[in-house]
């Protein structure tokens, strides 16, 4: 079976309308998906869904561990939940207090008006990031390349680099169980940190009342990393997730993943099904 627990829409960082996801999904071959978008469950909104698709209600959380920012996802939640939807709307807020900083940051070196031009990047989307930022930089003329917007102004350490404030992993995976859903921790593998370093977050993300990982992720992986995350769910009694993280054409991975990835772990699916 082919299913797909982690992607993106236009309504946080991808490049598809929630509608244009659900088609591309279903040519796809997925007969299970659910929409992860970045803090925000707006893709959500009026969802047509075919037969033969079945949606699992999700989002995807940034927060921080022991100094790291992660992502978690929230699988299987309640769209409806009020605790869920005020969460949702702190994260936006964090976002918004974020685009206003870099935007009188930016004022500062004599480029105004940048909030309102990267909100126009942006379109749909309520949430800004430096990419929009980047985007608008580029289409006043201040630089000529996406890659030069980031070396000089929004890159590590220059003015525009601002860090979000997020909060800690118990927080949003209360959020997360308080919606009924299940928290799994997205990509484990992105964070960079040492085995040691990776099971000190399971353990504190299992005593928080995380329940899942995802073992495949559509950012490249060796079947030693595959071999090495199975294992890590066997032996914590962690289920196994996967997803493509798809955000874009070309970028990173196709929709859908076979759900013989997760080997002998215990599916996440299995919890609604």
């Amino acid at each position: 079976m082919i299913v797909d627990f982690h992607t993106h829409t236009l309504m946080s960082d991808g490049a598809l309308s929630p509608a244009e996801l659900i088609e591309r999904a279903v040519a796809q071959g997925v007969q299970s998906l659910s929409i992860t978008d970045h803090d925000t469950l707006a893709a959500y909104r009026d969802l047509a869904v075919p037969d033969g698709l079945d949606i699992i209600p999700g989002v995807e959380f940034s927060c921080v561990w022991s100094g790291v920012t992660v992502h978690i996802l929230g699988l299987n939640i309640d769209l409806d939940s009020e605790p869920l939807q005020a969460a949702v709307g702190e994260q936006e807020a964090a976002r918004g207090q974020r685009a206003e900083l870099i935007a009188e940051r930016l004022a500062k070196r004599g480029m105004e008006g940048m909030l309102a031009a990267a909100q126009a990047e942006a379109g749909q989307r309520q949430a800004l990031g430096r990419p929009d930022f980047a985007r608008a930089l580029l289409a006043r003329g201040e630089v000529s390349s996406i890659q030069q917007a980031f070396t000089r102004y929004l890159g590590a350490g220059k003015i525009g680099d601002v860090k979000s404030q997020w909060p800690e992993l118990a927080k949003v995976v209360d959020w997360i169980t308080g919606a009924g859903g299940i928290a799994v921790l997205a990509h484990p593998l992105h964070y960079k940190l040492t085995r040691a370093k990776l099971r000190r977050l399971l353990v504190d993300f299992i005593e928080a009342g995380g329940r899942a990982m995802e073992v495949a992720n559509g950012r490249q992986w060796t079947q030693q990393d595959l071999d090495y995350l199975r294992g890590c769910c066997r032996e914590l009694g962690l289920q196994a997730s996967i997803g493509s993280d798809f955000h874009a054409e070309n970028r990173w991975t196709e929709l859908g993943c076979d759900t013989a990835l997760v080997g002998d772990c215990v599916p996440v699916w299995q919890s609604w099904q």
